[in-house]
């Protein structure tokens, strides 16, 4: 069960409506299954962390509690149905699928109508890609509470684009937080690299969710030293932020500092780093001794 799957969900009532172009990250540890469930609908991207089970003899999946967008919204910012998915794995010569639907509960059933998907597994995410970027390239705006980093090299044309593009999103631009102090805390801490990972491009998608239970842990998040992200609640909704890599640097590190440990020890966070449409996962864990870094490294160009 576990990979990276892909479908179309259509809403199953008579007309036309728009439909959700998903994405289902899954990690399977036993009978569990966790990982990240996004999707592409009218005017933007949403992503979740979820939680579910799979029973590996009758290959049934669950996952409840999945926050999905009204089908008859103008936005992706628009109110939302609480559903459940219920799908069934099929393997066969021609690839690994599925098939299933995404339901609400109780009285809202009749109001938020069943979504069906085929799931399809991205095995090849390199040979695919053209799959990925044809949803991605097209759809794709960051949303309300993303947050951009500029570096300070940018041009004019640069910012106003960007800023422009992200319709008032947060823009941050180097240090404009309270650095100083936050930058000394930092640095009193222990910085342990948990991972490395390899891009090929010059800037990159990164989302954090708690990757636990939802207990209130909330970071703040450095590029290279500086803060980006500022005292951050997690959740299972990705807080999201766009970086512009350093091309002078080796590698650049993106750290975690934990500002608090929620109520269940130590802060753990999933982060996913987007190089264009390609996913790449890293678990963090800090606490208030020691910082979880990763390494971002870009591939050196195809001479």
């Amino acid at each position: 069960m576990a990979g990276s799957w892909f479908g179309k969900a259509d809403v199953v009532m008579d007309g036309n409506f728009n439909n959700y172009l998903t994405q289902l990250i899954i990690k399977q540890k036993g009978n569990k299954v966790e990982g990240v469930f996004g999707y592409y609908f009218r005017n933007g991207y949403q992503s979740f962390y979820i939680k579910g089970t799979y029973d590996p003899k009758t290959r049934q999946v669950s996952i409840p509690d999945i926050p999905v967008v009204f089908y008859k919204e103008n936005s992706i910012d628009g109110v939302t149905c609480n559903m459940s998915f219920e799908g069934t794995l099929r393997v066969s010569k021609v690839g690994s699928f599925v098939r299933g639907a995404f339901m609400s509960e109780g009285k809202y059933r009749y109001t938020c109508p069943e979504l069906r998907v085929l799931f399809s597994l991205d095995s090849l995410v390199q040979e695919d890609e053209a799959i990925n970027e044809g949803i991605a390239k097209k759809l794709w705006q960051p949303s309300i509470e993303d947050v951009i980093v500029l570096d300070d090299k940018d041009g004019p044309e640069i910012k106003n684009a960007v800023t422009s593009a992200g319709n008032n999103r947060s823009v941050v631009k180097g240090p404009t937080l309270d650095a100083n102090s936050l930058t000394s805390r930092f640095k009193q801490r222990q910085t342990i690299v948990a991972n490395e990972v390899t891009v090929n491009s010059d800037s990159i998608r990164v989302s954090f969710y708690d990757n636990g239970d939802i207990d209130g842990d909330t970071i703040t998040v450095f590029l290279n030293g500086t803060p980006v992200l500022e005292k951050q609640m997690i959740s299972a909704k990705a807080t999201t932020i766009y970086i512009k890599l350093d091309p002078a640097k080796e590698f650049n590190d993106i750290a975690m500092f934990a500002e608090n440990l929620g109520s269940i020890p130590p802060n753990t966070a999933l982060m996913i780093v987007y190089d264009g449409n390609t996913p790449q996962e890293v678990f963090l864990s800090s606490n208030l001794q020691q910082n979880g870094s990763v390494r971002v490294r870009r591939k050196p160009p195809i001479k």
